[in-house]
């Protein structure tokens, strides 16, 4: 901790009272439509991106780490949404192991929660193939439409709109808490993830306000 700030005990417990009461989810709501208005947007979005990003395991967080066969990965596995414009909806933590597909009924669901059911297509990649996502997805009124690559690629190929949540989640890795799952909870790291979008947007309304 930085000497200028109080014992580490009272800055950990405020921050978990914070938390707890949710006060980072409001002010990443309130921001991300002050960013959409200004964008020429509606403050709530018609449409989401899915994806996931698996974070290395650490000590901390080896006890409930998974092991990721596709990226090779023994750690914890973020499922994430975001609006067209990369700003955070929803997202919770799960085992680098848990299928993607079985976590979009619990993405979808917060998704409409939060941005009032104004949300109708989730757009995701082949990891979400299947009847059964498209189902949970449909549940809670929105069409996943699955984006597919070109057939005939050769070498790295931009896939849009996917690339917006990527390029989220490298946003995220700006801070260094965030590189790896150094956390004990799982809710942590999840939390840890919305004061960090929190931050960033504040970062850029604050630039609109300077702009204007």
């Amino acid at each position: 901790m930085p000497q200028d700030l109080p014992p580490w005990a009272a800055v950990y417990q405020q921050a978990q009272r914070w938390l707890s009461a949710g006060c980072f989810e409001q002010r990443a709501e309130d921001l991300r439509a002050v960013l959409r208005l200004a964008a020429g947007h509606k403050a709530e979005p018609s449409a989401a991106i899915l994806d996931s990003r698996t974070l290395r395991a650490t000590p901390e967080s080896g006890e409930r780490a998974g092991y990721d066969g596709a990226k090779r990965k023994q750690g914890s596995k973020l499922h994430m949404a975001v609006d067209t414009l990369g700003h955070l909806l929803a997202l919770h933590v799960t085992p680098a192991n848990a299928d993607d597909r079985a976590q979009v009924e619990h993405l979808t669901k917060a998704v409409q929660a939060a941005t009032g059911d104004s949300v109708e297509v989730a757009f995701v990649d082949q990891g979400y193939t299947g009847d059964k996502a498209a189902t949970a997805a449909r549940e809670h009124g929105i069409e996943r439409e699955v984006v597919r690559l070109p057939e005939a690629k050769r070498g790295f190929v931009l896939q849009p709109p996917s690339w917006v949540v990527e390029r989220s989640f490298a946003w995220a890795t700006r801070f260094r808490r965030l590189v790896k799952d150094y956390e004990r909870y799982a809710t942590t790291l999840a939390d840890l993830h919305i004061v960090a979008f929190t931050c960033l947007m504040l970062e850029k309304a604050a630039l609109l306000v300077a702009g204007s």
